[in-house]
């Protein structure tokens, strides 16, 4: 089936989400592996995700664990360095697509005010024709709710949706709805994933 609308995912296919990195530069291997079984701060964030207030959560958390408080609170107060750099060739790809005009969505986990943070820090965030985020609809990938929501609200089959995740649980949620789908594990295979479906050319994908 043809496709007529490009989904992307943002972290690890738009900037790069690496807090492990953070925290393994910031406290060392050891230290960093225990602070994230200890605290398990991702099942956190995944409630952040689903619309938790950032400040609310990490104090609640901080407070669970006080002897890794300070470092819960980098979560929050130096968020950015958690989520970057920009993959670059990913943006330029969804400009490229954009200019041959074919729709790109995001479908996203994230949450509200992170979200905000990152649309400043990374202005093409702000160029989707829609934006599907987790935080402010209150469900998050792998949840078909998200994936039904992105297809009641474009108006866009199923079957001609191309999505791109770094997650196979959230790929595999869109497979089953029919979506037509790509793993995600670089811009460079991606780009070449554009080019067989026909929606942009090698100059174009560069």
């Amino acid at each position: 089936m043809t496709v007529e609308a490009v989904v992307l995912d943002i972290g690890n296919v738009l900037i790069t989400w690496a807090p492990e990195r953070v925290y393994h530069a910031r406290l060392g291997a050891e230290r960093s592996a225990r602070f994230f079984k200890e605290t398990q701060i991702h099942a956190m964030n995944l409630e952040v995700d689903r619309g938790l207030n950032l400040h609310d959560a990490v104090e609640a958390l901080a407070a669970d664990h006080p002897s890794w408080a300070a470092d819960i609170r980098v979560w929050r107060d130096e968020w950015l360095s958690l989520a970057s750099p920009a993959i670059d060739r990913s943006a330029r790809l969804m400009r490229a697509l954009q200019n041959k005009g074919v729709p790109v969505f995001a479908l996203s986990n994230f949450g509200v005010e992170t979200f905000e943070v990152a649309r400043a820090a990374y202005p093409f965030l702000n160029e989707f024709d829609r934006s599907f985020i987790s935080g402010h609809m209150g469900m998050i990938k792998p949840e078909p709710g998200l994936y039904a929501a992105l297809e009641a609200e474009t108006g866009v089959a199923p079957g001609a949706l191309l999505f791109t995740d770094d997650r196979p649980e959230n790929i595999e949620a869109a497979q089953a709805r029919g979506w037509q789908t790509h793993l995600f594990d670089g811009a460079d295979r991606w780009a070449q994933v554009l080019i067989n479906a026909g929606l942009l050319t090698k100059d174009e994908a560069r």
